[in-house]
């Protein structure tokens, strides 16, 4: 069988690239509301301190320019906040619009690859890229369509509490089978 090389892999041994894949740890810290959305929050890290606090303020910070405007969908909105290996800091906004479409909008510091005029993880910006997450980043989406099914589609009435309270688990983000 061939081998396939990534442009962001290595098989040299002493390329940091060549790391075997690790899931990272996943927290839920409390809703909060910002611009009248209420708001679920992951955290994505490698680090068991989690997400340092100034990283943590200015994502949060950043995340008004993040969100879509009100369109009479009840205003809910799943964020993910990663903090990579190296430099970066990745805020991610999936807002529900349209009663069942995801609205996404996402922000990064400290990534010069991604248009980052520096490495200061506290130093977000909105990159005009088409992604929506990383393989750390996604396994709420999968969880959050089903919670909003759940919780705003499939009842006689929508509970939009209900949908706030039902979240991923904590642990990592990955290895759920």
């Amino acid at each position: 069988m061939a081998s396939t090389t990534f442009p962001n892999s290595s098989n040299e041994p002493n390329d940091p690239r060549s790391r075997n894949f690790r899931e990272k740890l996943l927290t839920v810290p409390p809703p909060i509301e910002v611009a009248g959305r209420r708001i679920k929050r992951y955290h994505v890290t490698a680090d068991p301190a989690g997400i340092a606090p100034d990283v943590e303020a200015a994502a949060y910070a950043m995340l008004p320019k993040l969100l879509p405007k009100p369109d009479g969908t009840p205003p809910a909105t799943f964020v993910v906040l990663h903090r990579g290996d190296d430099d970066g800091a990745y805020l991610n906004a999936y807002s529900w619009v349209w009663d069942n479409v995801l609205h996404f909008r996402g922000a990064s510091a400290g990534q010069p690859v991604l248009g980052c005029p520096d490495r200061d993880p506290t130093h977000f910006i909105t990159p005009d890229l088409p992604w929506i997450g990383c393989v750390w980043e996604l396994p709420p989406i999968l969880h959050e369509r089903d919670a909003w099914v759940r919780h705003m589609l499939a009842p006689d009435a929508p509970d939009l509490d209900a949908y706030l309270a039902d979240t991923l688990p904590e642990g990592t983000t990955g290895d759920r089978s």
